[in-house]
């Protein structure tokens, strides 16, 4: 058996994606100068104009996890990180924004089989927004160090035989009756759960 870790000495070859929220952008250009350091320490170049990281700017963060599964599908990235804040203010807004940002970035690393880091502050306030920003720690530097292992843990994982990127693509709703070139087809009319088709005939 064999032992899968993910390891921060060589991602020189690693490529990156970063998927920036604007608003509230005081204190995502703090989380985007620490990711950048982290990632520059670690021997990444992340000049735009170079060939390690690319980078796109979104209005807010619930904007995010469209662009970050599109990148994501590019299959261009060994990781994507997600930068953005939700301050929570005097009306629901917060809790659909934060629950739907969340739930998107999940998904996209899930039916993509890239890693997409969750790097999306959801806090109560702006001191708390920027004290995970500088104040006392910057997240932005652990986002990026979750962006390199969790790269060089899948290079590690598609190396492995019979490995198929076949294996990471999502089952389309409506799918789940087809295997190959042997389709099951339901008639017409046909109820779930009725006895008035005989499935045995289907293929017929």
């Amino acid at each position: 058996m064999s032992v899968f870790e993910g390891t921060f000495l060589s991602p020189e070859s690693l490529r990156f994606a970063l998927v920036i929220g604007r608003f509230n952008d005081l204190v995502t250009n703090k989380l985007l100068e620490a990711c950048q350091d982290c990632l520059r320490r670690h021997g990444v170049d992340p000049n735009p104009h170079g060939n390690q990281v690319d980078y796109a700017w979104v209005p807010g963060s619930f904007e995010i996890p469209l662009v970050a599964r599109q990148l994501a599908l590019t299959h261009r990235y060994d990781a994507i990180i997600c930068l953005g804040a939700v301050i929570r203010g005097q009306t629901p807004h917060f809790d659909y924004v934060s629950a739907e940002v969340a739930k998107g970035v999940a998904a996209a690393g899930f039916q993509t089989g890239v890693p997409v880091i969750f790097g999306v502050l959801t806090v109560d306030s702006l001191q708390q927004a920027l004290e995970r920003a500088g104040i006392k720690s910057n997240l932005g530097w652990e986002y990026a160090m979750n962006a390199i292992e969790m790269g060089t843990l899948m290079r590690q994982i598609r190396q492995l035989p019979n490995h198929s990127m076949a294996d990471n693509q999502a089952i389309a709703p409506g799918n789940f009756l087809s295997h190959q070139d042997n389709t099951t087809r339901l008639p017409s009319g046909f109820i779930p759960g009725s006895a008035s088709h005989d499935l045995t005939q289907l293929n017929d």
